[in-house]
């Protein structure tokens, strides 16, 4: 805050409590003078006079007391412009403060079961259970609440896993993030190429496909997929390239063979290591890791 506003903002606030301070009591000099006829003037239905008492003393030190509050209250926490408070209270500090309080609460919590083996862990109900919240509140959105995903988000349900399904694969795809490109092969293909790898690439999964582009595709798939697919076409978990032999499809399998091919696709799952703590990463591992066993 600078200078100009500092001083306003003092000015402001003080001028208002000692305005406050000569209302009150400006107002409550006033005698109530019985050989007077001390009304105001105003009647109403002929017999209602409005009178002008001064204010209760009781209401007064009342307001006098919230005075001193808010006096003593700016002498101890910010409010007064760039003055810090003799407490140098701040919401940065008290959130800090608080956050460290539940990490240790929670980390007690954890104590009993973090350590355990995977094997062991998947076991402990109270686990899954807080592995679930976790899923739940940062896992959902893009892979469903029952963890059976959508086209482009991949199913955690099953044993297919492009990067590795134990439970160690799945914690560093949850710290560390993936991301997975299928480059354009259109440019190098052409189109009848284009068409002959995807054939091929259908035959592989039993999918209905040409037979004849199918046997031409699949010389054209060992030069230019197989080195990430594998010469088998089963996947590679080093590079994140999918299995092209089972009917799981991360993006479906009608026209999409095609799409790949001619511009490529980008999946990104990205890094919870900023959001969640080692121990939440292991538990959230851990539950997706079971839904795969079940």
């Amino acid at each position: 805050m600078s200078d100009f506003w500092h001083w306003t903002v003092i000015i402001v606030v003080t001028g208002h409590i000692v305005a406050y301070l000569w209302l009150l009591f400006a107002t409550a000099k006033k005698k109530v003078d019985k050989r007077e006829d001390n009304t105001t003037g105003h009647v109403w239905d002929e017999d209602l006079t409005e009178l002008d008492h001064p204010m209760p003393r009781w209401w007064l030190w009342l307001f006098v007391i919230t005075i001193v509050f808010a006096v003593i209250y700016l002498y101890q926490y910010p409010g007064l412009g760039n003055y810090k408070g003799s407490k140098e209270w701040t919401s940065i500090n008290r959130f800090e403060t608080n956050y460290a309080a539940v990490s240790d609460a929670r980390d007690k919590s954890f104590a009993g079961f973090i350590n355990k083996p995977i094997d062991a862990l998947i076991q402990d109900d109270q686990a899954m259970l807080i592995g679930q919240r976790i899923f739940a509140n940062h896992c959902a959105q893009c892979h469903a609440s029952d963890a059976q995903g959508n086209v482009g988000f991949p199913n955690l349900t099953d044993a297919d896993w492009n990067w590795g399904g134990e439970h160690s694969d799945i914690v560093a795809s949850i710290s560390n993030g993936r991301m997975g490109v299928m480059p354009a092969f259109a440019p190098a293909l052409g189109e009848a190429g284009t068409q002959q790898v995807a054939a091929y690439v259908r035959s592989l999964s039993g999918i209905e496909h040409d037979a004849t582009l199918a046997a031409e595709g699949a010389t054209k798939f060992g030069m230019f997929c197989a080195a990430c697919h594998g010469a088998d076409a089963q996947g590679q978990k080093l590079f994140g390239a999918p299995n092209l032999t089972d009917d799981i499809w991360l993006y479906g399998s009608d026209g999409i063979i095609e799409t790949a091919l001619y511009e490529g696709l980008s999946g990104n799952m990205p890094s919870q290591q900023g959001i969640l703590d080692e121990n939440r990463i292991k538990l959230v591992a851990a539950y997706v890791y079971s839904l795969s066993k079940q």
